[in-house]
Order: C-alpha cells, then structure tokens, then sequence
C-alpha cells in the first residue's frame, strides 16, 4: 500500500535537514518508537510499540538508511519490522523530500508498505488515516524540538528523550474512522 503524507516545520530546510537525518535525535518525535541500537552510520535497530484497545504490539524494527541526496534534500530509508510475539510483521520503504518554502521546510513522505499476518487485520482499512494521525504527532514534535533547538540550542543537545509512549490505536482508530467519516460525507 502506498501512503502519502506531508507536513510543514518553521525552520529553514537545512537546519530540518540536518535534524530528519540524525536518527537517534529524531526517532523519540516518532510516537511508540525507541532506539535500541545503532549499528553504523547508516542502520539502526529499535522498538515500536502500539496498543489497539486491549492489544498490546512490539516491533522490532531494523532500519537502514539506502539513499541520501544532500543537495536535493531526498532520503530513502528502508524497515523492516517484526511483532515479537510472532503475529505479523511489515516492510516499509520510506522517501522523505524537503523543500523549503518562504524560510519555512514542505515535508513529504512516500511510503510503500507492506503488512503481513495478523497486523494486517488489525489495521486493514484504517491504515491509510492512522499513518496521517502518527505523521502529524511526528510532525508537531519535530516542530517542537526544532524551536527548542532556537531557543536554547545548548540545552536541547544535553535534553535525553522522552520515554518511549505506545501508540494508543484505540484514540487513533476513532480519528481514523472520524475522517474516513467526513470524507465520505463530503463527497455526498
């Protein structure tokens, strides 16, 4: 399934660049995501935790960076996830292209994913919209960090991640369900 996202961040696209690029600074502003590992310069290892009602999921998430483009400010990462207890697994390559717009950075994310075994069910449907919903959290945190960063560079680099919180899919599914809601009711 091919997922399209965008948002926007209020810094100029080399300072958003550089923060997108450096994985373990941007991975807490992932809600659900930890860093276990990082294994080179260009492959992590980490943890994604996500709640569906009384369901409880953790991923183990190998990630590898396969493509940077600095001048066109284009990265191509490539995951690959598993549920620990065995109940499905999902594959995910993600493009990420910054362009900067009026001192202010347009982000667009292209993922083309893949879900197997039973998270395919849990999310079959509502994917599309719960990938909108982690996206825009994703970006109001990176809009965040970015402006402390402004604020008090020095104090941001010594900051320590928040812990990781799973990713509530129960208020997640009822956003989810809410749009698909109002889309079908405007299309009438």
């Amino acid at each position: 399934m091919r997922l399209e996202n965008r948002f926007e961040v209020a810094a100029p696209v080399d300072e958003a660049w550089a923060l997108l690029n450096d994985i373990p600074r941007v991975v807490p502003c992932m809600p659900g995501a930890e860093l276990t590992e990082t294994v080179d310069a260009n492959a992590w290892k980490g943890v994604v935790h996500v709640r569906l009602g009384p369901v409880a999921l953790q991923f183990g998430t190998d990630v590898a960076r396969e493509a940077a483009d600095d001048a066109a400010h284009r990265v191509v990462l490539v995951t690959k996830a598993r549920e620990l207890r065995g109940r499905g697994s999902a594959q995910a390559t993600i493009e990420s292209s910054l362009r900067e717009v009026d001192g202010t950075t347009n982000v667009e994310i292209v993922t083309e994913l893949n879900l197997q075994g039973a998270v395919a069910q849990y999310g079959r449907g509502l994917v599309p919209e719960i990938a909108a919903q982690l996206t825009k959290q994703f970006a109001d945190n990176v809009a965040a960090l970015l402006d402390q960063e402004h604020d008090s560079p020095e104090s941001a680099e010594r900051a320590a991640p928040p812990p990781p919180v799973p990713v509530g899919g129960l208020g997640l599914g009822v956003r989810a369900l809410w749009a698909r809601l109002v889309r079908l009711l405007r299309r009438r």
